[in-house]
């Protein structure tokens, strides 16, 4: 039943549930979390990816990269692209079976939610002020950060003996939780393409009650900006030997 694809399935499912989960209980209507805002979206995400990477631990995948574009950098870094299209398949599928799961959790709450907007922001990223060429620095950037700092919290160059077991999920969680609070409020940090293009394929495929339209225009930002960001980020780790 374990292995590395199930663990990347399994742990980017279970980031989707509980990162679009804090999406819907801010955002739709009649939610006990309702308008409860950005800072407590940012835990829910952090929380999230720690979840998700222990998940995915737990069903075989003791990378957890759980995100196509820190497999794309892993690739860079190591030279081995043997992992970046089956991984990157499981992860966004997992984050479509994500996106299914919390429009079924909140079922009753897309009928009495009027803003179709809201609604796919449960789902998917974009951005505060539209700029596609800003929107894409700002996504290249953010997963830039993600990678390297990821980077050094693995990295023997600053970790001799490793970080004590079970601690470098934490330690991610926070990174994430930082990324969220310092560079999210842009484009709202997608920094993995499987977390926009998964719960956005299932945002147009689902019946949701008085949805709109899946914003495709937007879309390639989300998952050519982490790529870039992650390629670059996994060349500099390469150069560094990290």
């Amino acid at each position: 039943m374990r292995g590395p694809i199930l663990g990347e399935f399994m742990g980017t499912l279970m980031l989707i549930l509980l990162g679009g989960g804090v999406n819907a209980a801010v955002l739709l209507k009649r939610s006990k979390a309702e308008a409860s805002g950005w800072i407590v979206i940012t835990a829910g995400w952090a929380f999230a990816v720690l979840c998700g990477i222990f998940t995915a631990n737990l069903f075989g995948s003791p990378d957890a990269h759980l995100n196509p574009a820190i497999t794309l950098a892993m690739a860079v870094k190591t030279g081995l692209y043997n992992n970046l299209l089956p991984f990157s398949i499981a992860q966004i599928l997992g984050g479509l079976a994500g996106g299914t799961l919390v429009w079924l959790f909140y079922l009753p709450h897309w009928p009495v939610t009027n803003d179709p907007d809201a609604k796919l922001a449960v789902f998917s990223t974009g951005p505060a002020i539209r700029m596609p060429l800003a929107n894409l620095f700002c996504e290249i950037l953010a997963t830039f950060v993600l990678v390297i700092v990821v980077g050094g919290m693995t990295s023997k160059l600053v970790l001799t003996q490793g970080a004590a077991a079970g601690l470098t999920p934490l330690l991610i969680g926070c990174l994430i939780w930082g990324i969220g609070l310092s560079l999210g409020a842009t484009t709202g940090y997608a920094i993995n393409p499987a977390r926009d293009l998964g719960p956005r394929l299932a945002h147009a495929i689902l019946p949701i009650a008085g949805k709109g339209p899946s914003d495709w225009s937007y879309a390639w930002i989300p998952v050519i900006g982490p790529l870039i960001g992650g390629a670059a980020a996994g060349l500099v780790l390469r150069l560094l030997n990290a």
